[in-house]
């Protein structure tokens, strides 16, 4: 039986570049270090496509459960080397909570991300918000939804690390944390592994303190026993 792939899960507010980074992370893992990579889309995202409107509170279960599902399946897939997971039901259970006033889907949330991701990446906020005629709601709503999902994950004790930039440094700075998570440079000449160590210098922070204690102490789990 092969090894489950290493799950990398994307959150982040509406127009925050997730699902754009998902796939160029995949192309470029591909392109670049022969890695075979699978995104699992937004399961919310293509039902309120399909539905054409939001979801009612009574709805919220079972796409997070879908969601869930398809992580499964992805991670069960034969040869896939690393899987990137567009939003896990953690993004479910936020809008629950910050439309619906809703925190039920909590616990069993937490615990599926958990169990399925090896590397959690939050988008910042620092991309321009967007709208697209049907599932996004203003930039305040990505503010209220970053809070919440920050406040959670830091309750559960979920290792994060925000990813800044644009474009191609938004990319790098994937690969960097990606890298280090994984134990194995993905940047040319980077820096961060410098004469054999990781070095992480944070482009940008919303909150450098505890953001700086995030990545410590992934690097810190990631480190072999010595």
């Amino acid at each position: 039986m092969s090894a489950a792939p290493f799950t990398v899960v994307l959150l982040g507010g509406e127009s925050t570049g997730k699902s754009q980074l998902a796939r160029t992370l995949r192309e470029h893992l591909n392109a670049a270090h022969g890695l075979r990579g699978l995104v699992v889309a937004e399961h919310l995202r293509a039902w309120c496509e399909q539905q054409g409107r939001a979801p009612a509170p009574n709805e919220q279960a079972a796409i997070a459960d879908t969601q869930t599902r398809h992580i499964a399946q992805g991670r069960a897939t034969p040869g896939i080397q690393v899987l990137l997971a567009d939003t896990s039901s953690v993004m479910v259970a936020a809008y629950g909570e910050q439309y619906f006033n809703d925190t039920s889907l909590w616990p069993q949330a937490l615990a599926d991300h958990a169990a399925a991701a090896d590397l959690t990446l939050l988008m910042g906020l620092d991309l321009p918000w967007v709208p697209d005629g049907l599932c996004r709601d203003s930039p305040a709503a990505r503010q209220t939804t970053d809070a919440i999902l920050r406040a959670r994950l830091e309750q559960a004790g979920i290792v994060y690390q925000t990813i800044y930039g644009a474009g191609e440094a938004r990319l790098q700075q994937a690969l960097r944390t990606l890298g280090a998570a994984m134990g194995r440079p993905l940047v040319p000449q980077d820096p961060f592994w410098e004469q054999g160590r990781r070095r992480w210098n944070c482009e940008k922070c919303s909150d450098p303190e505890c953001e700086h204690r995030l990545f410590r102490d992934l690097i810190a789990q990631r480190q072999p026993p010595t």
